[in-house]
């Protein structure tokens, strides 16, 4: 009779990997000696050898008790269900790898192309991380709520980044971050940014797109924002606002207010 060391041995296993087939109840355990220890036979040495080659072979432990003693067509039918299981997983995985590829390689894994683009542009300009952070934030938001508006939305603005003018503006914006509130630079910018928005309104006067808010709720979500995260970008979009209407010009019919994180001077 056998030790379980000598089992082990035998069949090429370790006394742990024994032990842990009697706790799964794939092997079953022999009685002990009057000394305490187990004792193993023949047919322990066989049937541990038909789980080693089920085991090396990739057989789920969840499926060894099934196939240990199934005969061969059995077995063979058990093997191509397995087989074509694994298949299944390589394939799965394979399109895991291409998409955390493509996900490493975008740069912006959470925008749409085009928007993704338009950041790499804002970045060359000279705006602050800081603000491209909460630019793309406020745009994740956006595609969400607005999936059926994102690309007229994403047009207008990458139209007005091709001005020099906005451009200007918007770094102007970007700094204004840090700008107490009362800073006279405040009212010199939002008197440029409406001068701006009034003039570019007179000149595109963009369609109405309506339905953006309907939806009272996304609605909120969009123009609330990040509405508070600078007292000095309140004051200057509460500003512009004014000024805005004061010329008898609402833009709320053609787009969010400032797109994103409201900042942004747009029409």
């Amino acid at each position: 009779m056998l030790s379980i060391g000598r089992l082990a041995e035998y069949v090429g296993v370790t006394p742990r990997a024994i032990r842990h087939y009697h706790a799964l109840g794939l092997l079953p355990e022999p009685e002990r000696t009057a000394s305490g220890y187990r004792s193993y036979g023949a047919q322990d040495v066989i049937d541990l050898q038909r789980i080693k080659v089920l085991t090396d072979a990739g057989v789920p432990l969840a499926r060894v008790r099934e196939l240990r003693d199934a005969d061969p067509p059995a077995l063979s039918a058990a093997v191509a269900e397995l087989d074509a299981e694994l298949a299944a997983r390589i394939k799965a995985l394979r399109e895991t790898r291409r998409s955390l590829a493509a996900l490493a390689e975008g740069g912006e894994p959470f925008l749409v192309p085009e928007l993704a683009a338009m950041q790499q542009k804002m970045r060359a300009l000279g705006a602050s991380e800081r603000t491209l952070a909460a630019d793309r934030d406020g745009w994740i938001l956006v595609q969400v709520l607005y999936p059926d508006l994102i690309g007229v939305w994403v047009q207008a603005q990458g139209a007005m980044l091709d001005d020099p003018e906005y451009r200007e503006l918007y770094l102007l914006t970007d700094q204004a971050f840090d700008w107490p509130v009362g800073d006279p630079r405040i009212e010199e910018l939002a008197q440029r940014t409406a001068t701006w928005v009034i003039d570019a309104y007179a000149d595109h006067h963009p369609p109405e797109v309506r339905e953006w808010d309907l939806d009272a709720t996304a609605y909120r979500m969009v123009v609330t924002y990040r509405h508070d995260s600078s007292p000095g970008w309140q004051q200057l979009m509460e500003r512009v606002q004014e000024l805005v209407l004061a010329a008898g010009i609402d833009t709320s019919a053609h787009y969010p207010a400032s797109h994103t994180h409201r900042e942004t001077p747009t029409l």
